[in-house]
């Protein structure tokens, strides 16, 4: 009895071993194509920050000492909260709504949703610099119905930026907050409308936090795209939103930095792993607070 059960398990580990061969086989590709496409340009990056006819720090120094990559980067990092907020301000009513309409109605709601990933961000940029000029479509009707006498200023500055990137930005907010949104039992609403808890009471107590995996993941996933955003601040910015993808290519076109250009896009990079790592140790806690 022994000696077949022991070919047995000798067996069953012969087989386990063969299926994790079969599984690293068929994984190299990929992880030959993500070795080749992902992690040589960041080395070559990283080690071209600290190169410069031989090992140097200065890159990094210039960062740390110079006021206009404080500036960049602070701008930068103000924008993407901005556009965190803004987003989860207009997304989460869309969600909500998508959420708790009919089926034929959801389709209606998420499909305008996504309608703007049909068309570049390019284009969208320009189409919101042609309506927020000053004889744009916006400041002649704000012009038609009194409420300015002059044409304002929402190109060429913070307010077109913000405008443009929220538009662009608003469906990566609106689809993690509908997937976490569509999970919550009706049950659990009705049960605190029938213990007396009334809608803000039981939307503070208990929809909020049942809904706060997709308020994570959309802010997260909206900051560290806005960290990244070049084309729409630079139609809309007029040159005076100057970002860190702005100043990366100011570094590379004007003056042939290459080593200053990889010294931020590393500290960037850096920040974005930040990021990352930060709100993977908070997603627990929206999810401990669910369970509660």
């Amino acid at each position: 009895m022994i000696a077949p059960l022991a070919k047995a398990q000798t067996s069953l580990r012969d087989s386990g071993r063969s299926e994790e061969l079969l599984f690293w086989l068929l994984l190299a590709p990929a992880l030959l194509m993500v070795a080749a496409l992902l992690l040589a340009p960041l080395t070559w990056l990283a080690l071209q920050s600290v190169w410069e006819n031989g090992f140097t720090l200065e890159n990094y120094r210039r960062l740390v000492v110079e006021p206009l990559y404080a500036r960049s980067f602070a701008l930068t990092f103000r924008l993407s909260l901005e556009m965190s907020a803004v987003t989860l301000l207009l997304g989460y009513p869309v969600a909500y709504a998508a959420a708790h309409l009919s089926s034929r109605w959801r389709v209606l709601v998420l499909g305008l949703v996504v309608v703007p990933f049909w068309t570049s961000v390019l284009v969208r940029s320009y189409a919101w610099l042609v309506l927020l000029q000053r004889t744009g479509v916006v400041n002649k009707m704000l012009q038609a119905l009194g409420l300015t006498n002059a044409p304002v200023m929402l190109v060429n500055n913070e307010i077109g930026v913000t405008i443009a990137m929220a538009h662009i930005l608003l469906p990566f907010m609106v689809l993690p907050l509908f997937a976490a949104m569509e999970k919550i039992p009706e049950e659990l609403i009705r049960a605190a409308a029938s213990l007396g808890g009334g809608p803000l009471y039981t939307f503070r107590r208990v929809y909020l936090p049942l809904s706060m995996p997709g308020v994570i993941a959309g802010s997260v996933l909206v900051f560290v795209l806005s960290l990244g955003f070049y084309v729409t601040p630079e139609l809309l910015g007029g040159g005076r939103t100057l970002l860190v993808s702005m100043l990366i290519s100011r570094n590379i076109q004007l003056y042939d930095h290459w080593g200053a250009a990889s010294a931020i896009s590393v500290a960037l990079l850096a920040c974005v792993l930040a990021i990352l790592a930060l709100a993977r140790t908070l997603a627990p806690s929206a999810w401990s607070a669910e369970d509660r």
